[in-house]
């Protein structure tokens, strides 16, 4: 396998699972890190081993050692970075949201086709063995015409009024918080197991807490309910902390998910129920090795992943025998190992989603937020690849 030198951007949470994932690769270096809190990326280089540390990210891009980016920053950053590594003629990974608007997304999307650059969305959670089996099975016709999809992303993570992330700010965010943050990987997930587009949303939003106590400095995420009154000040939120969404698929199917950062003892409830005219399957993030069938005359089942007993397409997404727990931090070195297998080989088709995924999500969720301002349905735009 050919040897690639990669830059990662942001040194946050998800910045590390990325290294992570990276790590695990084996053919791919971890080269430089990218971020203006030089402190952190030199602190993150040194327990990582890796060679260069910058605070302007240009100078990475400046890099002809660079092969590709990974861009793991605050999402308001996405645009700017991916643009600018597809200028420098990098392959990039961008996490999700792509952008913060249609447009900015549509013009990603163009300069990766025109300079024939790999780019990927990081819609990860695709890549659990059990959503790929469940994928399999709709295509070979195990649950017959799809019918009524139904779920939740919840969280409790926000759920008090001293909780305070950078997300809760639209200027770092975006308009939307809750249903571009973890919505979108609920569509993302719906759309890639059936093989079917919404069509049409009818969208309703909340923000429970009006105001919350921001910090007056750094701490960590779940630590704001210690702070005292001197600690913190009152800040306005302008993002949601909630989202109901009923839809429409273009096969016919309806379906209603929500997605919540408010829900107590929520972590990552990610919940997706296919059910069609033959049987239906259920599927929990928080029990991912897990996957519930039910039938109509006959007991209904759970099998447990062995990739022995998956469908044959969705055996390559699990590297680890059956008893053998794979979870989020696997989905992240499947999307790379496809990623990084597609610049190897120019000829290939990619196996995971692309800038062009990124543009559909986005476009959801402007037609969920003008559903919302509207009270009413609103048609969502074909999917353009």
């Amino acid at each position: 396998m050919q040897k690639f030198k990669t830059a990662l951007f942001g040194t946050g949470f998800v910045g590390r699972v990325h290294l992570e994932g990276i790590r695990r690769l084996g053919y791919v270096e971890l080269y430089a890190i990218g971020e203006p809190q030089i402190e952190k990326a030199n602190q993150l280089a040194a327990e990582f081993g890796v060679q260069h540390t910058e605070a302007d990210y240009h100078r990475i891009l400046e890099d002809p050692a660079v092969d590709a980016v990974h861009i793991c920053t605050p999402n308001a950053l996405h645009f700017p970075m991916a643009k600018d590594a597809l200028l420098a003629g990098k392959h990039v990974i961008c996490e999700k949201p792509l952008a913060t608007s249609i447009v900015q997304a549509q013009e990603l999307v163009a300069i990766a086709k025109e300079k024939k650059l790999r780019n990927c969305t990081s819609h990860n959670l695709r890549f659990y063995p059990m959503v790929q089996h469940m994928r399999r099975m709709v295509e070979s016709g195990d649950l017959g015409d799809i019918r009524v999809l139904q779920g939740t992303y919840s969280q409790d993570w926000l759920f008090y009024d001293t909780d305070w992330n950078w997300r809760l700010d639209s200027k770092f965010n975006g308009r939307s918080r809750c249903l571009a943050d973890i919505g979108s990987h609920w569509c993302d997930m719906a759309e890639h197991i059936t093989g079917q587009r919404i069509t049409s949303v009818c969208a309703d939003m909340a923000t429970f807490h009006k105001t919350r106590k921001q910090p007056k400095g750094p701490i960590e995420t779940f630590a704001g309910k210690t702070l005292a009154p001197e600690d913190y000040v009152e800040t306005a939120i302008d993002t949601e902390d909630m989202g109901a969404v009923v839809f429409r698929m273009g096969n016919g199917a309806r379906g209603a998910y929500t997605a919540s950062q408010v829900n107590a003892g929520c972590k990552n409830r990610l919940q997706m129920e296919i059910y069609g005219s033959k049987c239906g399957v259920m599927w929990n993030q928080e029990r991912p090795d897990e996957l519930w069938i039910g039938n109509r005359n006959t007991n209904n089942q759970i099998i447990i992943k062995d990739p022995s007993l998956l469908k044959p397409e969705a055996r390559p997404y699990a590297d680890l025998p059956g008893g053998h727990s794979e979870g989020y931090d696997d989905t992240f070195k499947q999307i790379f190992r496809r990623f990084y297998q597609s610049i190897a080989d120019p000829t290939a088709a990619p196996d995971y989603p692309q800038f062009a995924d990124g543009l559909r999500q986005l476009t959801i969720l402007e037609a969920e937020i003008e559903s919302n301002a509207k009270h009413g349905w609103v048609d969502v735009p074909p999917f353009q690849a």
